[in-house]
């Protein structure tokens, strides 16, 4: 009896993939492409990893509002209503979900508030366009400049609060609950 595995013709597929996604990563080389450990992961999984390291080695770094077409150009603030900013806003929300870009914490920020930052950070910071199906950019909307105060007093849980405490000796703003709640466009962490 032969102890000799012959493989099945989807693995000999998913390893010459293999060899031709490590081929084409060859120019980017480096530690997190040697951290991939064979011995631990299928070849499936190993492909789509190495696959992902390839799509964002290749991205082009854009202003988000040139990931449009023709590019996503909004009113200056000061220039539109209330009423106009809301449907704009919502217009935009879709648009940017639309690209696999997600907007995260938003619930403390006003209308007005939440349109500033698309149209002052958001569209003009320039990332990598990743063109994945599964990638999706989050824009943390709490994290401004740092500060941890937004998310501590609107989104992090009691455990959460508890435990950045215990690390920190800095004064703990008062939990609230968030005054704009909305139900965004999303896709999990």
């Amino acid at each position: 009896m032969s102890t000799n595995h012959k493989p099945l013709p989807d693995e000999v597929e998913h390893l010459l993939r293999n060899a031709e996604l490590r081929n084409e990563l060859e120019p980017y080389y480096d530690e997190s492409l040697r951290s991939v450990n064979v011995e631990e992961l299928p070849t499936p999984v190993e492909n789509e990893f190495l696959a992902s390291m390839l799509a964002w080695e290749r991205a082009p770094i854009l202003p988000i509002s040139q990931w449009f077409e023709p590019e996503l150009k909004l009113p200056h603030p000061d220039a539109i209503t209330n009423e106009q900013l809301h449907d704009l806003l919502w217009d935009t929300i879709h648009k940017l979900f639309d690209r696999r870009i997600v907007l995260d914490f938003t619930d403390h920020l006003s209308d007005r508030d939440l349109y500033c930052l698309v149209y002052r950070d958001i569209l003009p910071s320039s990332e990598k366009k990743i063109d994945s199906p599964t990638n999706f950019l989050h824009w943390d909307c709490a994290d401004m400049g740092g500060d941890p105060t937004t998310w501590l007093r609107y989104y992090a849980t009691e455990e959460e609060r508890q435990a950045w405490s215990a690390d920190f000796a800095d004064e703990m703003p008062a939990a609230e609950l968030p005054p704009y709640p909305r139900h965004l466009p999303r896709r999990p962490l």
